[in-house]
């Protein structure tokens, strides 16, 4: 019998269909990824190089040019995501004044122009929590009150004026606006506790920001509000105010009464 012989093509296209696996699983598993160059920092496109220009320049003696941190100076920013980079610049928290201390809320470093570069950069470094949109007027404030009662008043207080935490300070939250309130649940800066949206979904974020909202702008329907500095400053300046007002009344009486002695003594006959 004559031998059978395989045509070329018969050979050639198991391979180039072995080949296209491979090449889809290999597109499949860097899916997504930012773009990184041989080094494997994140490679210079239109949209990262100012960011990561300032990044080197302000960031990365305590995150590393890399971003992945340096130990006893700052921690590691991959997949940090662009909502706690944003969270940080715009309220002033960073960069830090001095390694080590607590990351309090100032004046922003950057203009507008500068935090998108950076937050951009830092959102290349690694898939992280994006920047939520967070609209109170879609919340309901009961909620909200509710919420924050149970997972954020034990160290901002109940009407967001901030307090002392074990290990830290809970700063007020007078200054805080609704995309922040998002970034810091999400993110969970410094010493708070991170929600993800499995614990609060994104309608009760808008319900918290309601609230808050509400602490900032709050109705003074029983008369003066004191500043709104809080219920137990409140109550300290009411009593102080309830003494200063007796005091002065005792003093009245007493210059009456001593008033009376003297002229019942003059008209006595001696």
């Amino acid at each position: 019998m004559p031998s059978r012989t395989r045509r070329p093509g018969r050979v050639r296209r198991p391979l180039m269909l072995g080949a296209a696996v491979l090449l889809a699983g290999f597109a499949i598993a860097v899916w997504g990824q930012p773009p990184h160059d041989s080094t494997g920092a994140v490679a210079a496109t239109p949209e990262s190089t100012e960011g990561r220009a300032l990044f080197e320049e302000s960031c990365s003696s305590c995150h590393g040019f890399d971003g992945k941190g340096i130990k006893g100076q700052g921690p590691s920013l991959i997949h940090a995501g662009e909502a706690a980079a944003d969270f940080y610049l715009r309220t002033g928290r960073m960069p830090l004044g001095q390694v080590g201390d607590e990351p309090l809320r100032g004046e922003p470093r950057y203009s507008n122009s500068q935090i998108e570069a950076l937050v951009h950069y830092v959102g290349l470094l690694g898939d992280g929590p994006t920047i939520p949109n967070v609209d109170p007027s879609q919340g309901d404030v009961a909620e909200g009150m509710e919420l924050f009662r149970d997972s954020c008043a034990g160290c901002h207080a109940i009407s967001g004026k901030g307090g002392v935490a074990i290990g830290g300070y809970a700063p007020p939250l007078g200054e805080s606006t609704p995309t922040e309130v998002g970034e810091a649940i999400r993110v969970g800066p410094y010493l708070m506790p991170r929600f993800n949206e499995e614990l609060i979904s994104p309608k009760q974020v808008n319900s918290i920001a309601a609230y808050v909202k509400l602490t900032q702008e709050p109705e003074d329907a029983g008369g003066f509000g004191i500043g709104h500095i809080g219920p137990v400053p409140e109550g300290l300046v009411a009593w102080l105010a309830a003494i200063a007002a007796l005091l002065l009344i005792a003093r009245v009486i007493g210059e009456r009464l001593g008033g009376s002695r003297a002229d019942d003594e003059a008209e006595e006959p001696r």
